[in-house]
């Protein structure tokens, strides 16, 4: 989610504004540096956000019923959209410990892709164990932020409608069926939804805050 903000080594610099060779070469290697450094983890337990609001982005996962997910899943990534035409996806860190838009969008994207795959293991196993997933090393393994801005977008937007079809489909007894984390905490497919859309609520609220 949210990290603590540090100075941006390169805050301010261009290429432009280099006039020697030693500055580009200097300049190239902070910012690849950057660009393949894992951000410092978020290592709180975020399955308070089922019991009451955030308080950063607001979203209140108590009071959403596991029926209204599909739809607020759709909002969201009609919000992306507009990050996408409006030209706010795209590299760059605003400092060494925090994602740049480009990389919030293709979380979220594994995001959507994830919590489906789960999902659907949870409806037709019994109690599946869930691998851990480092979200944050898949940054840069996955390298988000070398990644086109328009595929990452149109790639979100497949993903959250195929998640959100998913859970169309979901009614009765099946939203009850369970799953559990890799550290043991254990979901039903109802509750795991709730937990997961405030995943991207939350992100699309730290990029506007970026660019607010």
């Amino acid at each position: 989610m949210d990290r603590a903000e540090v100075p941006n080594p390169t805050s301010g610099w261009s290429v432009a504004s280099l006039s020697s060779p030693l500055e580009l070469v200097l300049f190239d290697r902070v910012s690849s540096r950057m660009l393949n450094r894992v951000i410092d983890p978020d290592t709180k337990d975020w399955m308070w956000v089922l019991e009451r609001a955030c308080p950063e982005c607001g979203f209140d996962a108590s009071k959403c019923e596991a029926e209204d997910v599909a739809g607020l899943i759709r909002d969201n990534a009609q919000v992306w959209e507009r990050f996408r035409r409006n030209g706010t996806i795209r590299p760059g860190r605003p400092n060494d410990s925090t994602w740049s838009t480009l990389e919030y969008a293709g979380h979220v994207r594994d995001l959507y892709r994830t919590y489906r795959t789960r999902i659907e293991r949870m409806l037709i196993e019994d109690d599946p164990l869930f691998e851990y997933w480092d979200q944050d090393a898949a940054a840069i393994a996955h390298s988000y932020e070398q990644q086109a801005p328009e595929v990452v977008a149109a790639e979100l937007a497949f993903a959250a409608e195929s998640l959100a079809s998913t859970l169309d489909e979901v009614s009765g007894p099946s939203w009850l069926r369970p799953g559990r984390r890799s550290d043991g905490a254990s979901f039903s497919v109802g509750t795991l939804a709730r937990y997961m859309v405030h995943d991207p609520i939350h992100h699309a609220w730290d990029v506007q805050k970026q660019h607010s």
